[in-house]
C-alpha cells in the first residue's frame, strides 16, 4: 500500500467519523472541552501505521474500512487518545479493535456524571489491609504497606470509585481471582512482565461495569464503553469460523454504525506490543510516583 493510498484511507475516514461526531453532538454527545477529536485521530492514525497482523501486515492494508472508522468512533465518543497512552488498537480476523488501557479506563469513568474520581492499588504480602461489608457494600477500613513490600507476592489488587456525593465504594479481588480473569487469554506475557499493572487494570474494570451499566450519560457514550470493554476481555487470538466472527461482530457492534463499502480481506491476529508499551508507561509513572514520595519523606526526616 503507498504513502498516496494510506493518505487517501485517512481522509475518508477522518471525514466519515467526524461527520457521524457532530451528528452525535447534534443528538446530545457531549465531547470533554479539552478534547480535541481531530487532533485525536490524527494520532490514531499514526498509531495505527505501527499496528500490523501476525503475518506482519499492516492493519490498514489487511482491516475493513468500515471497522477502522467504527473503532474510532467509539474512541471519539469516549474521548479517549493514544498518544496519552489511554488506548491501543489490535487486529482480530479483518477487524479492527480498540482497547482501553488502565489510564483510559479512569478517563471514562470519570465522564459518567456520577463518578468523581477512581483508583486502583495492589495489595502486596507483607501490607496490612482490612476491609468491611458497611449497609451490604465493601468498605476500605485500612490499607498499610511497605516500600520495599513491592518486591513481595501480589496477594491482591482493590479498586475504590469516589461518587459525586463524595461516596467511596470499594471493588476487591484476589490473586486467584485476578488470576482467573487472565487465564482468558492464551498469551501471558504482559501479565507476567507487568502484574502489577495488570492487576489493577483488572480490578478497574471490575468496578466499572456496575456504574457503566447504570449510568443515566448517554447512551452512545455507554456503548463506546461496553464494546471496549468487551474488547478488553477477549483479549485473546482464538481460531474462528467467518459465521462466528461476523456473529462476534454484531453482537459488539456501536448502534451507530458508519457504513463504508469495502471487501474484508481474511486474516487473523492480535498485537500484543501496544499493551506492553501501556504497561510500560504505567509503571515508569509509578515508579516517578515514589521517587518522589521517597524524596519528600527525606526533607522531612521520615523513615520509610
Amino acid at each position: 500500500m503507498t504513502n498516496q493510498s494510506v493518505a487517501v484511507i485517512q481522509r475518508d475516514i477522518t471525514d466519515d467519523v467526524s461527520s457521524k461526531i457532530e451528528e452525535l453532538q447534534e443528538g446530545g454527545l457531549v465531547i470533554p472541552e479539552n478534547y480535541n477529536y481531530a487532533n485525536a485521530l490524527k494520532s490514531a492514525f499514526f498509531a495505527l501505521e505501527n499496528v500490523k497482523d501476525r503475518q506482519q501486515r499492516p492493519a490498514l492494508q489487511v482491516c475493513s474500512k468500515s471497522s477502522i472508522a467504527n473503532t474510532l468512533l467509539d474512541m471519539v465518543t469516549q474521548g479517549l487518545s493514544p498518544a496519552k497512552t489511554q488506548c491501543y488498537f489490535i487486529v482480530y480476523g479483518d477487524q479492527l479493535q480498540l482497547n482501553r488501557s488502565y489510564f483510559g479506563t479512569q478517563a471514562v469513568l470519570k465522564r459518567l456524571s456520577k463518578v468523581k474520581d477512581i483508583w486502583a492499588n495492589v495489595i502486596f504480602d507483607g501490607d496490612v489491609f482490612d476491609y468491611e461489608i458497611d449497609g451490604g457494600r465493601e468498605k476500605l477500613v485500612k490499607h498499610e504497606t511497605n516500600f520495599l513490600n513491592r518486591d513481595n507476592p501480589i496477594l491482591g489488587a482493590y479498586a475504590v470509585v469516589k461518587t459525586s456525593e463524595d461516596e467511596e465504594i470499594l471493588t476487591v479481588m484476589t490473586m486467584k481471582e485476578i488470576t482467573a480473569s487472565w487465564s482468558q487469554a492464551k498469551t501471558k506475557n504482559v501479565q507476567n512482565k507487568f502484574p502489577q499493572e495488570m492487576a489493577k487494570r483488572t480490578v478497574i474494570n471490575r468496578a466499572a461495569k456496575a456504574f457503566i451499566n447504570t449510568s443515566h450519560d448517554d447512551d452512545n457514550l455507554i456503548q463506546a464503553i461496553n464494546n471496549s470493554t468487551a474488547d478488553e476481555y477477549e483479549n485473546e487470538r482464538r481460531d474462528i469460523t467467518p459465521e462466528e466472527n461476523q456473529a462476534h461482530i454484531e453482537e459488539n457492534a456501536n448502534q451507530e454504525i458508519i457504513d463504508i463499502d469495502d471487501s474484508p480481506k481474511e486474516t487473523e491476529t492480535l498485537e500484543e506490543k501496544q499493551e506492553v508499551i501501556d504497561a510500560e508507561d504505567t509503571q515508569k509513572e509509578e515508579q516517578t510516583r515514589e521517587e518522589k514520595k521517597q524524596a519528600s519523606q527525606a526533607e522531612l526526616g521520615l523513615d520509610f
